[in-house]
């Protein structure tokens, strides 16, 4: 622990011309005291770390000494690339190892550049959950993160159902960051498969490494089965005649392949310039809450049922509106 602290110590001080002590201990999360030893037990290793004394005194280098500790590890670089989510990284454990890649990208670029990082960070951000959404980061993701770091095969308990549980040996392939809910891709046998991370019960790291498939695309496989997921839940269909403005609004109210396809199978516009389309749907409840948001832009001609419910939403908005 005191290691690793000190070789942070020592690529602050590289990174910058000088800082105080109580600026070190703030980016160490240490006392002032234990920074001046720090810097004592540096300097008695062979680095040249001068404190200077006073109020604006502080600590730096001297003779433009440079630590060949600059070599990112796997897991630092990995982490570098999600930077721009920090969020996702304290939820996998990596913030430690981020904050020590970027601290050692910032020691080993030019003076002019190394204030390139904090630049950076004010300009742009990445807030991956959606509004209104937070779910809580699932307990057992630290060592999934880890096991698809090393490809380590995992002993996992998963509950499918809340009385249904199972136990399978896994292949952790990759982790899935969807609105703010955590995914693993994995392989179960010879199947590719998608867990919900917050459905895990227990996780068990094997010793056993497996030999990941070269051939495996994360971002495509991820693709793949997020499309056949969504077209899987569509499985009733309503039919609605809808205006200019309906029509325009209806990818944003329902699923947006499904609004596409419908559309583009649309019938000629009537004399009211309104097109009738057959459209793929969750369920008639969903497609009741989807389709009241475009108001009077919509007419549902079947099934019966759900135009009846419009109909009876209808009367009563006039009632209350009256």
């Amino acid at each position: 622990m005191r290691a690793a602290r000190l070789i942070k110590m020592v690529l602050l001080l590289q990174s910058r011309p000088s800082m105080t002590g109580a600026e070190l201990a703030e980016e160490l999360e240490v006392s002032e005291r234990t920074v001046t030893r720090d810097a004592q037990a540096l300097s008695e290793a062979g680095v040249p770390v001068y404190a200077d004394r006073g109020r604006a005194g502080g600590f730096r280098l001297m003779g433009g000494y440079r630590t060949r500790l600059t070599g990112l590890a796997r897991h630092e670089a990995e982490a570098l690339f999600l930077s721009g989510l920090p969020t996702a990284l304290r939820e996998m454990g990596l913030d430690d190892a981020a904050s020590a890649a970027r601290l050692k990208v910032t020691a080993a670029l030019l003076p002019s550049l190394r204030d390139a990082s904090r630049t950076a960070a004010q300009r742009f951000h990445l807030d991956a959950p959606g509004w209104y959404h937070d779910p809580p980061a699932p307990e057992l993701l630290p060592a999934v993160a880890e096991a698809v770091r090393d490809d380590r095969l995992v002993l996992a308990r998963y509950r499918r159902r809340p009385s249904d549980e199972v136990e399978r040996e896994l292949a952790p392939y990759g982790l899935v960051l969807k609105a703010g809910v955590w995914y693993l891709c994995a392989r179960a046998g010879d199947d590719f498969r998608v867990y919900r991370m917050d459905r895990f019960t227990s996780v068990v790291l094997s010793e056993t490494r497996f030999v990941r498939d070269e051939d495996f695309d994360l971002p495509r496989f991820w693709e793949e089965r997020a499309s056949q997921f969504a077209r899987s839940l569509l499985r009733t269909e309503v039919t609605v005649r809808l205006s200019d403005a309906g029509a325009r609004r209806l990818p944003h109210t329902v699923d947006r392949a499904a609004a596409a396809e419908a559309l583009a199978g649309a019938s000629a516009p009537d004399a009211d310039g309104r097109r009738t389309v057959v459209l793929p749907v969750e369920s008639a409840d969903v497609a009741y809450g989807q389709l009241l948001s475009l108001g009077p832009e919509v007419e549902v001609l079947a099934p019966a049922a759900l135009r009846e419910r419009f109909a009876d939403t209808a009367e009563r908005l006039r009632d209350l509106y009256h």
